[in-house]
C-alpha cells in the first residue's frame, strides 16, 4: 500500500488471517498532535493508515512523526481486503466520523458470507472539561462577522439582555426547572461571551475572552489563599474574610459602600447595604422619615440581619398573588369572573 492509493491485497486463502481495522477518532478542540499513547502506538504499529480527508488537521502531525498517510476513502470491501493476510489498517476519522464506511461494514458483517476483520474504536484524544466553549467562541466570531444584527450590536445595546437573562436565571433557580436552569446559563453565557467578542474591536483598549477568563482566574485565585496559598479557611466564615480582605486590597476603597451598585432593585440595595454594615461591624442607624420608602428599609435591612433575601421573599409572595389573581380571573372559580368587577 502507498500513499496515494491502498491497492487492496487479495485473501491468499480461506484460511487467510482477516486482520483488524482501528478506526481513529480525535476531538477538533484539541489541539493537533496531541494524541493519546495506545493512539501513537496503533498509528506506528499500522502496515496503513489512511484518511479520507487531506485537510485533516492531524495529517501534518502525523507525517512529522514519520507516519505515512495514504489520503483515500476506501469502501468497506477494499478495507476488508486491505487488512487480508492479518495485516493492521488504521482509519483516521473524518470530523463527521465515517458513517458510509462503518454501516457499510455493518451490511458485510451481517451478510454472513465475509470472514470480517477484528474492528476497533479507538479514541485518540478527548475533549476536556468546558472544550465545547471554544465551539460557542468559534460560533459567536462567526455571527459577529456574518449576522446583520450581531454585527451591529454595541456593549450599551446589549446592556438590557444581560439583566433579563439574569432574571430569567434567578426565576429558574427559584423555579427548580433543571431544563429551564441548563437554557438559562447558556443564554448568561451568551451574554458575556457576545460583549468579550464586541471588546475585540475597540480601538483603544481591545481585550479578548481569554482576557476575561484569564482575569476571573486570577482573581479567584487570589481570594482563595486557602487553597492556592498558605492561608487557613475552616469555616465559611473564615472564607468570606479572606475574600473580603483580599478585595479591599485590590480595590483600595474608602467606604463599604464602594462598589455597592445602585442601580440594581431597592430591596437588593437595601441588603446589600445592611450586609455591608454588618460585615464591618459598624453602628449605623436607620434614617428616620416619613412615608412608604423608610418602611420597606428598615424591612429589608431586618431581612437581611435574619438571612433572608429580601428580593427572593418578595417574588415568592408575587408569585402566590399572581396565582390568586389567575384563579380570579378563571369564571369557574367561586369570587371570580365579572360579578367582581361589578
Amino acid at each position: 500500500m502507498n500513499e496515494t492509493s491502498p491497492a487492496a491485497r487479495p485473501q491468499a486463502g480461506p484460511e487467510a488471517a482477516p486482520g483488524r481495522i482501528v478506526l481513529l477518532t480525535t476531538s477538533h478542540r484539541v489541539a493537533p498532535g496531541l494524541l493519546s499513547w495506545p493512539a501513537w502506538q496503533a498509528l506506528h504499529a499500522a502496515d496503513a493508515v489512511l484518511c479520507a480527508d487531506g485537510a485533516h488537521p492531524q495529517l501534518p502531525y502525523l507525517r512529522e512523526a514519520g507516519i505515512a498517510v495514504a489520503e483515500t476513502s476506501p469502501t468497506a470491501q477494499e478495507l476488508v481486503d486491505a487488512c487480508a493476510g492479518g495485516r493492521t489498517v488504521v482509519v483516521v476519522a473524518t470530523g463527521e466520523g465515517e458513517p458510509a464506511l462503518t454501516d457499510g461494514l455493518a451490511r458485510l458483517a451481517g451478510s454472513g458470507r465475509v470472514v470480517m476483520p477484528e474492528l476497533e474504536l479507538l479514541p485518540a484524544s478527548y475533549d476536556l472539561p468546558g472544550a465545547r466553549l471554544l465551539d460557542l467562541v468559534q460560533v459567536m466570531d462567526r455571527i459577529r462577522a456574518e449576522c446583520p444584527w450581531s454585527s451591529r450590536q454595541t456593549h450599551e445595546g446589549l446592556a438590557k439582555y444581560g439583566i433579563e437573562e439574569a432574571y430569567e436565571l434567578v426565576e429558574a433557580i427559584e423555579a427548580g426547572d433543571r431544563t429551564e436552569l441548563r437554557e438559562e446559563l447558556g443564554d448568561v453565557l451568551l451574554q458575556v461571551v457576545f460583549h468579550s467578542r464586541i471588546a475585540e474591536e475597540h480601538p483603544d483598549t481591545p481585550f479578548s475572552i481569554d482576557d476575561v477568563a484569564g482575569g476571573i482566574v486570577a482573581k479567584l485565585i487570589r481570594r482563595h489563599p486557602h487553597i492556592f496559598g498558605d492561608e487557613r479557611a475552616e469555616t465559611p466564615e473564615d472564607v468570606k474574610e479572606h475574600w473580603l480582605r483580599t478585595k479591599a486590597e485590590e480595590k483600595r476603597r474608602t467606604s463599604v459602600t464602594d462598589g455597592v451598585p445602585l442601580g440594581q432593585p431597592g430591596l437588593a440595595l437595601a441588603a446589600k447595604l445592611a450586609s455591608r454594615v454588618r460585615t464591618a461591624a459598624l453602628r449605623v442607624p436607620l434614617p428616620e422619615g416619613e412615608g412608604i420608602g423608610y418602611e420597606l428599609l428598615a424591612l429589608a435591612v431586618r431581612a437581611e440581619a435574619d438571612g433572608v433575601d429580601p428580593e427572593a421573599a418578595l417574588r415568592a409572595a408575587a408569585r402566590v398573588y399572581r396565582d390568586a389573581i389567575k384563579a380570579a380571573e378563571d369564571p369557574g372559580t367561586a369570587g371570580g369572573g365579572e360579578e367582581d368587577e361589578e
